[in-house]
């Protein structure tokens, strides 16, 4: 896998975990498809809250230069998609994420990368 492609995504679960997101997940998805070479999945408990990390997210990337490339779910907060290149981040309310289950879709049993976070 591309080597920042790896520090991107853990930087990305790093900030997410600091402001409170909730069951970060990373995935190695770079043998699956060509959309991306890993994806970071998280929970928030409500709307606002995926909002809030999706804002602080991009402030925080933006302040780098790093902008999400495309976004999708940023208004309602329900599912919030944003593709930052090499990473796509998922962010979820609770019920969206249980629903959804993109564990089960992306997961090879094999690919989960390790987070290091706090």
């Amino acid at each position: 896998m591309d080597p920042y492609a790896m520090t991107l995504t853990q930087r990305i679960a790093r900030h997410l975990g600091d402001k409170r997101a909730e069951d970060i997940l990373a995935l190695d998805v770079s043998r699956l498809t060509v959309i991306a070479d890993t994806m970071v999945i998280a929970s928030a408990r409500s709307a606002l809250a995926a909002r809030a990390l999706y804002d602080s997210l991009t402030e925080a990337l933006g302040e780098e230069g790093i902008a999400p490339r495309r976004k999708e779910g940023a208004a309602e907060g329900r599912w919030i998609v944003a593709d930052f290149g090499h990473v796509i981040v998922h962010l979820f309310h609770e019920q969206e994420r249980a629903y959804y289950n993109l564990e089960r879709l992306w997961s090879d049993g094999s690919n989960k990368i390790e987070l290091d976070l706090p």
